[in-house]
């Protein structure tokens, strides 16, 4: 394609769409999550999403890219035609002829950088981080560069199929959910779970972040447009809609059943619209919108009380959120999506089309079942090779301290020294914390 085709315009905008999703990981997600462990747990959950960000950033360029977005194999893969970004300049590509190829890798690759890290919310307080860090790579190998493929490149079965995703409701979403339960599953309860209380140790912490997540998925739903248009509008409109209307349905069902609304709640609840809305953006319009991120609202204040009932401890409510968020929101796109909104959709059921919403089904067992397994097969292998939870002394003594030897508060006054307790203490968080220490090398 010849290089005029480029529109600054629009390259600008995916551009500062990608800063805006890089935003959400690093550091919207980090406080989000950050402000809900206990204190002794903090930075290294802070840690956890940005290793995501630098490892899921060369491990997209040197292969991930490829397999994602590459020449098709079979609707199941890409090719490694790609790999270390050959072929990957500033001229256009058929994903997006308007912007350079490199601008939309780097737009995906902010996508592939998130995913994997909401599903720490599920295993913090106990996963071991070098077990992590080759999770990272592992999970976003064979789960999420597969499921790219299959929904967004072209060539990808579900993409042929017809299933609509305009923003990742499957790719980012359920897959991260699904996962989540099989590491919750897996990994087993935090120590003293649910006997022992485990409050959120800095709350305002979790709506700064919750708050820089609303302002980046703005450039996650509405840079998926590839462009500076009214699709991106539409797209931005539906995304704050479905977020507001999340935000008050899950404060409402909280109100009656606990008989107070929470400000936890309510930031669960934005960011479970933000969820369900992501795959409809593009193909709703704002009243749509508000329905799904309604229903969103109260749907995902349920999942997340499931936990108790089953007896799985997803420590951080990433099943809740964004397992049973992505799936409402795969569904209700194949309820709502017109083509009044975006022509290269699809109708909907209210739009006289009650076979999108058995595609839209589809996808979401496809994906289902590619997390599920997958993720089963890395843990397991993980476990055989280093064991993924740290042990019982370093996880009472707290993961900043067992694993990276730092603590988050060191205020004058405090009896925490630079590597932990620097006094006296006594019981067994204290003696977890002194034997912790002890095991650090000298410096």
């Amino acid at each position: 394609m010849p290089t005029a085709a480029l529109d600054k315009g629009d390259t600008a905008w995916v551009l500062i769409c990608s800063a805006f999703v890089l935003l959400m990981t690093m550091p919207g997600l980090a406080l989000f999550y950050g402000g809900m462990v206990r204190q002794r747990n903090v930075l290294s959950t802070l840690l956890q999403s940005l290793a995501a960000l630098c490892i899921i950033s060369l491990q997209w360029v040197l292969f991930g890219y490829s397999l994602a977005f590459g020449p098709d194999k079979g609707g199941l893969i890409g090719g490694l035609e790609w790999a270390g970004l050959r072929g990957v300049g500033p001229g256009p590509s058929s994903y997006a002829p308007t912007i350079p190829h490199q601008a939309f890798m780097l737009f995906q690759m902010m996508f592939a950088v998130i995913t994997p890290a909401l599903i720490t919310g599920a295993f913090a307080e106990r996963k071991k981080f070098a077990a992590y860090l080759l999770f990272l790579v592992l999970w976003a190998t064979l789960v999420y560069d597969p499921l790219a493929h299959w929904v967004w490149a072209e060539g990808g079965f579900l993409r042929k199929l017809g299933a609509l995703d305009f923003a990742g409701g499957t790719v980012v979403h359920l897959s991260s959910g699904t996962s989540a339960l099989v590491c919750a599953l897996m990994i087993g309860k935090r120590k003293g779970y649910p006997q022992t209380p485990m409050p959120p140790h800095n709350l305002p912490l979790t709506l700064i972040g919750a708050g820089l997540l609303w302002f980046g998925w703005f450039g996650f739903n509405a840079g998926s447009a590839l462009e500076a248009s009214g699709l991106a509008a539409n797209a931005f409109l539906a995304t704050n809609t479905g977020a507001a209307a999340a935000a008050l349905g899950w404060m409402v069902a909280e109100w009656k059943l606990r008989g107070k609304p929470t400000a936890l709640g309510t930031a669960s609840g934005a960011v479970a619209g933000l969820v369900a809305i992501t795959p409809a953006c593009g193909f709703v319009g704002p009243l749509a919108a508000m329905a799904i991120g309604g229903v969103a609202g109260v749907l995902c204040f349920g999942g997340c009380h499931l936990k108790a009932r089953l007896g799985y401890d997803d420590s951080l409510d990433v099943v809740g959120v964004h397992g049973v968020g992505g799936t409402w929101g795969a569904i209700a796109t194949g309820i709502f999506a017109t083509k009044a909104v975006n022509a290269d959709g699809a109708n909907g059921l209210l739009h006289g089309d009650p076979g999108q919403v058995w595609k839209q089904i589809v996808a979401v067992a496809a994906t289902i079942v590619l997390g599920f397994v997958m993720t089963v097969v890395i843990l397991k292998v993980l476990d055989a090779i280093m064991g993924l939870r740290v042990n019982e002394d370093d996880e009472m003594a707290g993961l900043d301290l067992s694993q990276h030897s730092e603590t988050a508060y060191a205020l004058g006054g405090s009896t925490y020294g630079e590597y932990g307790m620097s006094g006296g203490g006594s019981g067994p968080f204290s003696e977890a914390m002194r034997a912790a220490q002890a095991k650090r090398p000298a410096s």
